[in-house]
């Protein structure tokens, strides 16, 4: 290999190279200077400071040695003197360089080889930027592919400018892809590795199926109708949640399409997985009951703070309902993001008649009055002693059957019940070493000192320490399955606001924080608000 070869062959193999790789020319013809200068140096030292230019126009080679400029000089290979620079340049000042130029040069074999391998090497890692960048830009899009090769169930594939894996557990059940099978996949993730960029494909992820809905209905392309939300059984079921903006097209039907066509190519692409097509609403009851479909229900009970809902449905339709395997229930569940309880009327009328049953039994032992008595006040929505001890008079002497006299006796009964119990939780409360000052924290009753003394603990500080989720438990999800965890004060009725005020509020007073800290702290909410 000659410096002097054929310029026109040499800007001929860098565009080769460029076009074959999908990289900049630029960068095959820097990677060609680069070699160059390593193969230079092996010739003239290492420690040479040698620089190759090529003209990316005319293929033109330039090979020039640099020397720096100093007063004395240590090292006649990399430095050269101020007088002698400025007989070359005479504006040449202390720091600068001069370069000299070198005559063209015969590459040895050992040298032709390892100016090939900086040339691969540079042209393998602009390849891998190259590959890195433009599939970054695409996680969240749909890719068609061919399939290299399958690696432990693990299937590599050829997208063309770039080779891609799907994980054997990203894969719908049964699916089976041989060399050469045509793949259409999502990509999810895109990283920078040492082994070069990986990308990384699924197609059981819930938004393959909202991609592939997004390519069959215009309407969805167009954003007349909006996915909401998706939950998939990858091969088996899904539930995708969809609401138009234009009151006049119906999301549902437009998703199934003329005869079911628009839905019946998703199916086909998912390996027949079914899918029902629900219409999102606004209202967390509305759009659970839809999400339930097939399955009829009969009525719903929201419980917003613990993000739960209770659907009560027809004996005959639990099954339906839950599902096989408690697939129904379990997607409804993913699609609306409310874990849902399902019960029978039969088994709702059963609670129903325990809770009366132990409320009447509540209110004969805690007022000391008959069956009767507490069965009226259980049965006129009264569920605690405290709603009976302070509800205004009149609602208990409006009860049919009570006047102002037995009104005001159950009162005091009850006021007397709870002074009896407080007394108890106080006396716990002082065996525990649970101290006074807890009692300042807003919000903070005798019976939560002694749930917290059980805990562990006895003063402010101590209770500073913990966080919300400490206080009212908290969620984790696992295999589509929500496990609630609960906190020390869970039984008593806490919400998370609360919760936070409290803790707020214990750090306040051990010094913690300050009021300028929570001042700051809620100005940025108050300015989102409006």
């Amino acid at each position: 290999m000659v410096v002097s070869a054929n310029r026109l062959e040499l800007l001929q193999i860098a565009d080769a190279v460029a076009r074959e790789k999908s990289i900049d020319k630029s960068i095959v013809i820097a990677a060609m200077a680069d070699a160059i200068q390593k193969a230079a140096r092996s010739r003239y030292g290492q420690e040479t400071n040698i620089r190759a230019d090529i003209n990316p126009n005319t293929g033109e080679m330039k090979l020039q040695r640099l020397m720096e400029v100093v007063e004395k000089v240590d090292d006649y290979a990399i430095q050269i003197a101020l007088s002698s620079a400025r007989e070359r340049n005479p504006d040449a000042q202390l720091g600068d360089f001069i370069a000299e130029q070198l005559p063209p040069m015969d590459f040895g074999r050992i040298a032709a080889q390892s100016a090939k391998q900086v040339i691969v090497q540079k042209v393998r890692e602009a390849e891998r930027d190259r590959q890195y960048d433009e599939y970054k830009d695409r996680i969240g899009e749909i890719v068609n592919g061919t399939v290299k090769r399958v690696e432990y169930g693990n299937v590599i594939v050829d997208l063309g400018r770039g080779e891609a894996i799907i994980r054997r557990d990203e894969l719908i059940p049964r699916e089976n892809y041989k060399y050469g099978d045509r793949v259409r996949a999502y990509v999810y993730d895109v990283r920078r590795e040492q082994r070069g960029p990986q990308i990384f494909l699924s197609r059981t992820h819930p938004q393959f199926m909202a991609k592939l809905f997004t390519m069959e209905v215009p309407e969805i392309y167009d954003g007349i109708i909006e996915i909401k939300s998706v939950a998939r059984d990858p091969g088996s079921r899904a539930k995708i949640a969809v609401i138009s903006r234009d009151s006049s097209i119906d999301p549902v039907g437009a998703c199934v399409g003329m005869r079911g066509s628009r839905v019946q190519a998703v199916v086909g692409e998912l390996q027949g997985e079914k899918i029902d097509i629900i219409p999102w609403s606004p209202s967390a009851a509305s759009f659970i009951v839809n999400a339930l479909q097939p399955a009829e229900v009969a009525k719903v009970v929201l419980d917003e703070d613990a993000e739960r809902i209770e659907v009560v449905v027809p004996d005959d339709q639990l099954s339906l309902a839950i599902g096989r395997r408690g697939q129904n229930v379990r997607l409804a569940s993913q699609l609306t993001g409310w874990d849902i309880d399902i019960l029978t009327e039969q088994e709702e009328s059963e609670r129903r008649q325990k809770e009366f049953v132990e409320r009447s039994t509540l209110f004969m032992e805690s007022l000391d009055v008959d069956e009767m008595v507490g069965q009226v006040l259980a049965s006129e929505g009264f569920s605690s002693v405290e709603e009976v001890a302070y509800v205004d008079a009149d609602e208990i002497a409006s009860i049919d059957g009570f006047d102002e006299d037995t009104a005001s006796e159950i009162q005091t009964r009850a006021r007397e019940y709870l002074g009896k119990i407080e007394a108890e939780h106080d006396e716990k409360r002082q065996a525990l070493g649970v101290q006074d000052e807890l009692r300042e924290i807003p919000g903070i009753t005798t019976a939560m000192l002694v749930a917290l003394g059980n805990d562990g603990v006895k003063t402010v500080e101590d209770f500073a320490g913990y966080a919300a989720d400490d206080l009212v438990g908290w969620k984790e999800r696992k295999d589509g399955e929500t496990k609630f965890f609960p906190g020390v004060l869970a039984d008593y009725g806490v919400s998370r606001t609360d919760a936070e005020q409290m803790v707020v509020a214990a750090r306040r007073m051990v010094g913690w924080i300050s009021e300028d800290e929570i001042a700051s702290e809620e100005e940025p909410a108050d300015v989102a608000g409006e």
